[in-house]
């Protein structure tokens, strides 16, 4: 059993264990089932038709009566899902959810618009509600049990909800942020390989919007400076970080990064020429010679001017007799 299951245990027994009191009359309505109302807001929500019934959310939303809002709504939904009222009625759930910081519930209750209600009048700033909910989780507002309990911040999951976005339309507004926070989760989890695949969608998909387009290859370069940071005889990723990097300044030279860019390449090529010397001394320590002078080489070639170069030729020069040996 992993930590989190573990955590995850311990938190439902203490949520069980501790007394409950009912912070409000509890109400039983047929066909609505039980639900708790504060004290002074009557059980009198129901209407006959969705158009009545979709006043009293609408009014009891701009009262700030949340709980009576979300009944009236979720009847419009249930009972008349086809109705020109639903799209609208969804909409409240959702704002509502949000108000009382059910950030998950919130995302799906919209996502059921997206899905449902592709003609609704609030289909774009459904989209963008989207994508603040996910940013405050990417921000590291923590997933809930039940959306009451809070459990752990997730980025994997923050991505599943940027890339969510991204579905429900590619092209939209909102799409190309998005696409950009999916690679920041990824960072933030340290899984570089993904984030730089959701930057390069960004770069590509996204290439006539500049802003965009820029921002996406700095910080594909930027990912794979920091993957190879962690890949001590890895060099090619570093390699990939300088081609990022150097399309970004050739692309976009008046950018205000491309002096940061300009750093980070020579300060990934002097980590090159560290992590080829480590390298060929690796080779050298295991008496083979020639992948050694293949790398002392690569040394040379980098940076001939490197405090790694001197070194390097004298031990070109030091290993010729043993290559002449082997050869012979």
């Amino acid at each position: 059993m992993n930590r989190r299951s573990i955590s995850l245990g311990l938190l439902i027994a203490f949520a069980m264990l501790l007394p409950f009191r009912s912070p409000a009359p509890l109400y039983y309505t047929p066909g609505e089932g039980w639900f708790y109302e504060p004290y002074g807001e009557k059980a009198d929500w129901q209407r006959p038709n969705a158009s009545k019934q979709l006043e009293v959310a609408e009014q009891s939303f701009t009262n700030g009566q949340y709980n009576i809002t979300l009944h009236a709504a979720y009847r419009v939904v249930r009972n008349w899902p086809l109705s020109d009222y639903a799209p609208r009625a969804q909409y409240l759930i959702g704002r509502c959810l949000e108000v009382k910081h059910r950030d998950e519930q919130a995302f799906n209750a919209y996502q059921n618009i997206i899905k449902k209600y592709p003609a609704s009048s609030d289909y774009e700033e459904v989209q963008w509600r989207q994508y603040e909910i996910a940013n405050r989780f990417l921000g590291g507002e923590w997933f809930r049990l039940w959306g009451v309990i809070p459990l752990y911040p997730s980025m994997d999951q923050t991505a599943t909800m940027f890339s969510q976005i991204v579905t429900n339309g590619p092209f939209s507004d909102v799409a190309p942020k998005a696409q950009m926070q999916i690679g920041a989760a990824r960072e933030k989890q340290k899984d570089y390989e993904d984030a730089v695949a959701a930057y390069q969608t960004a770069a590509d998909r996204y290439h006539d919007q500049p802003e965009i387009a820029a921002d996406a290859l700095y910080r594909e370069g930027f990912a794979y400076e920091k993957q190879a940071a962690t890949a001590e005889y890895d060099q090619s990723t570093a390699g990939k970080a300088i081609a990022a990097y150097t399309d970004f300044i050739t692309l976009y030279p008046d950018d205000n990064r491309v002096e940061a860019a300009q750093a980070s390449i020579t300060k990934l090529k002097s980590q090159q020429v560290e992590g080829n010397f480590k390298i060929a001394q690796f080779y050298e320590n295991g008496k083979h010679w020639a992948g050694a002078v293949v790398y002392y080489n690569e040394v040379l070639q980098l940076d001939p001017n490197s405090p790694y170069a001197a070194p390097a030729r004298e031990r070109i020069e030091a290993l010729k007799p043993r290559l002449q040996t082997a050869m012979n």
